[in-house]
């Protein structure tokens, strides 16, 4: 597995400096003003220091950073979701049964939050400014593997309908992808990420937290994998790509980590 990382971070590395070169480019653009002008003077008179100042006479006054306006507690129409309203969704989503029986990526009690999103307009409400706003809240229930989405009204409050899936898979979330890399983290598996990591920053890895993560969701694929894998797209796993904060990628592409069986396999690559 080292010898595979460090090919992939070669290439990395490449197109890093490939695009640091480009930047390089675009800031080596001479500054409107100070081409012909000699040492103490500019065009336009006025001292060298008092133009690099500002005081020129075409100088353009400092900016000023305004404060954000204050985020209005509810939307309109097709409005982004206000932090009020995600909040307000997210706890009628949650009333009743999923939270006091649904279970996280962790085993924590209530399900894992994927998402919260503006829903669609209904049939013949497309042109009407007075149409309810409505969100759809998904979730994944790790305790029987249903991804559960509510649609909630925003005004009332109230769950107009709920749709339970099995062997649907959303992409991961951040929540997700952390507790992946902690399970690889303490599985045998993780052994060479650990060590590259080790090799790359001289410390040891016990947590997700020193890593930037994104992950991928895996689908079972006939003869592709090992048999542990064969559940997965009615499990839900997730493979990872990793790196150290602030440092190269480690390549974990071929280990695949079933978070319904809180396991970890590594792709049958022949």
């Amino acid at each position: 597995m080292r010898e595979k990382v460090h090919r992939h971070l070669g290439k990395v590395l490449t197109g890093a400096a490939l695009a640091a070169a480009g930047t390089a480019a675009l800031v080596a653009v001479t500054l409107p003003g100070t081409a012909g002008a000699d040492e103490s003077r500019g065009a336009g008179g006025g001292t060298r220091a008092g133009w690099q100042a500002g005081q020129g006479p075409d100088a353009v006054p400092p900016g000023v950073v305004e404060r954000a306006p204050a985020e209005a507690e509810r939307g309109t129409g097709r409005d982004p979701l206000t932090d009020d309203e995600i909040g307000r969704v997210e706890k009628a989503a949650l009333a009743g049964r999923l939270s006091a029986l649904g279970e996280d990526a962790a085993g924590e009690r209530g399900p894992q939050r994927l998402s919260v999103d503006l829903a669609e307009p209904e049939a013949g409400e497309t042109d009407d400014p007075d149409a309810p706003r409505r969100a759809d809240v998904a979730f994944y229930d790790y305790s029987n593997d249903t991804l559960v989405t509510k649609t909630v009204d925003l005004r009332t409050g109230k769950v107009e309908r709920t749709d339970t899936q099995r062997g649907v898979q959303p992409p991961p979330s951040r929540a997700e992808s952390a507790e992946a890399a902690r399970l690889l983290i303490a599985s045998p598996l993780g052994a060479g990420l650990k060590a590259d990591y080790k090799d790359a920053t001289g410390k040891d890895l016990t947590s997700p937290d020193q890593l930037e993560l994104s992950g991928g969701i895996y689908r079972a694929a006939p003869g592709a994998q090992p048999a542990v894998l064969d559940a997965c797209g009615t499990h839900r796993c997730v493979r990872l790509f990793s790196k150290v904060r602030n440092g190269p990628w480690i390549d974990t592409r071929d280990l695949v980590i079933d978070l319904s069986a809180r396991t970890t396999a590594a792709l049958d690559r022949g």
